[in-house]
């Protein structure tokens, strides 16, 4: 392949008077002054003042290296410091140059031109709009002064043995950052956490973290922060709200602010928590519960980042990058009308589902000793298991037995209430089978609730329901959730009983049905 080198014309340091021509080391020159450097064509640029300092350069090389080729290119600016104007035009030059890559390989001299144009060159070689590497040229070196050195600098880090590993310690720290210091070995969730430290690192775009109740969310949102804070990414504070604790216009006020008296009760101006996030980032958990109103609000808050709030006149301003939990599917609330389509494709861009404990059974065993320590350092109080009991327990944790329901929130408990019984410091035999014990009691009283009434009624609140309505109620249920609307599961329902009416509202009498129970469409659906 032919060599092309693109170099700026050093207006003081390729000029020479007569008598120092080839005693001086010049940069331009200097190019053609190597054994193991063949230059084949210099593109030569200059300003219309340098065009004839430009020819007397050019004859030299031809006296020098009489088979490469020199062509001249004019580049005039105002202000040759001027980083605006001096990058503009050298991005115009690369734009209009023809390069051919397959035959040609380029170098772009780094020593000549302003510490300006250098700064441009290195920009434009290094995002590619010039498809070549660096070559910097000096004076020392050599014993022959006026031939001096050079160096080819290729941007393509990864040939950088020593810069490669320091990137991969780098990306290791951040990946141990992100898990808690726990070396997870569930295969699927740690190239989740890798994914989601270079998307934490390279974008400012939304995060949707989907999963159930316990299984970390929170403190990924967390973790992510500190991650981006760590690295100067953002300045400002991290904001967390639960949304379910949000209603009417306490969401609207805690979310956007308000004025002074913009509602009964308003008694003094609040900025808002995403006001509060400027400059860093806010978790809305369990967005899924936003009404609609804020939740229109919001994707403008995201688009524009400006909202206006309550009883302002005006628009604020807050520059914030948001991080969503929820355990739902979302898709389906905008099925069910409860969720903005608009809004979940503005936060879908980065989605991760983060797995229950019992889809990583393999990473009980770190995290029952991440527990360990974290009580160690809360209670001041070192507790470790005696080799025997951590067996049993360990046998019984990472089994199908174990159903984890409340996930690392289940784990963290148990860890803490053995902690804590260990009156000798070290969890025994007799502790461990006490717990799980516990652990199966617990879980059997959660599994007393029927799937279909999960997570609406307590086995405490179904205790309290007679058998009778019991059976009827999880029907219903059932029967609710095959449909897509609430006058759909109504007309279902009182398919034979509607007929003998004249008016029947089948719709109201579900609705009445399942208030007896404290129980809604919207909370059945979900």
């Amino acid at each position: 392949m032919k060599t092309v080198v693109i170099s700026l014309l050093g207006t003081t340091m390729d000029n020479a008077k007569p008598s120092e021509r080839w005693s001086r080391w010049r940069p331009t020159l200097s190019l053609f002054q190597h054994d193991d450097l063949v230059v084949d064509r210099l593109e030569l640029i200059h300003t219309t003042k340098g065009k004839q300092l430009a020819s007397i350069v050019s004859r030299d090389i031809a006296q020098l290296s009489p088979e490469s080729s020199v062509v001249q290119s004019v580049i005039d600016w105002d202000d040759p410091w001027d980083f605006e104007e001096v990058y503009g035009k050298l991005l115009d030059f690369c734009r209009a140059y023809e390069f051919n890559n397959d035959e040609e390989r380029y170098l772009v001299h780094l020593t000549t031109g302003t510490h300006v144009a250098q700064i441009c060159w290195f920009l434009l070689a290094e995002s590619r709009n010039l498809p070549g590497a660096l070559i910097q040229t000096a004076p020392r070196g050599r014993k022959n002064i006026s031939v001096g050195e050079y160096k080819i600098i290729d941007l393509d880090l990864s040939r950088y043995d020593s810069i490669a590993a320091r990137f991969q310690q780098q990306a290791e720290e951040g990946l141990a950052f992100l898990k808690g210091g726990i070396n997870t070995r569930n295969a699927k969730f740690n190239a989740m956490i890798e994914e989601i430290e270079r998307v934490a690192i390279n974008s400012r775009s939304p995060i949707l973290i989907m999963g159930p109740t316990g299984s970390g969310k929170t403190q990924l949102a967390k973790r992510i922060y500190a991650l981006k804070r760590a690295r100067r990414q953002v300045k400002g504070q991290l904001v967390s709200v639960n949304c379910g604790t949000l209603r009417g216009d306490a969401a609207m006020a805690a979310l956007f602010g308000h004025t002074k008296g913009a509602f009964t009760g308003a008694n003094v101006e609040r900025a808002g928590l995403l006001k509060s996030a400027d400059g860093g980032i806010v978790f809305l958990d369990e967005i899924g519960e936003l009404g609609l109103d804020e939740q229109a609000m919001l994707l403008h808050a995201i688009e524009e980042k400006r909202f206006r709030p309550m009883g302002a006149d005006t628009e604020t301003e807050s520059d914030f990058q948001l991080i969503a939990g929820t355990n739902r599917d979302l898709s389906e609330s905008v099925a069910e009308g409860a969720f903005r389509s608009d809004l979940l494709a503005r936060i879908n861009l980065w989605t991760y589902a983060l797995p229950g404990l019992a889809e990583r059974r393999e990473d009980v065993e770190p995290n029952v000793e991440f527990e360990c320590r974290r009580f160690e350092e809360e209670h001041g109080r070192k507790v470790r298991f005696n080799k025997e009991a951590y067996r049993v327990y360990l046998d019984f944790a990472q089994s199908s037995e174990s159903k984890w329901a409340g996930n690392f929130r289940d784990l963290s408990s148990s860890i803490t209430r053995m902690a804590t019984l260990a009156g000798s410091r070290r969890i025994n035999e007799d502790v461990v089978r006490r717990e799980l014990e516990r652990l199966r009691e617990q879980w059997r009283a959660e599994s007393a609730v029927d799937d279909a009434l999960a997570g609406l009624l307590t086995a405490k609140q179904l205790e309290e329901i007679d058998l009778f309505d019991q059976v009827s109620l999880r029907e219903t249920v059932n029967i609710c959730r095959e449909c897509e609307t609430l006058s759909d599961a109504g007309r279902r329902l009182f398919q034979v009983s509607r007929l003998r009416k004249a008016s029947a509202n089948d719709a109201n009498r579900l609705k009445k049905y399942l208030e007896r129970f404290g129980l809604n469409w919207r909370l059945v659906k979900s």
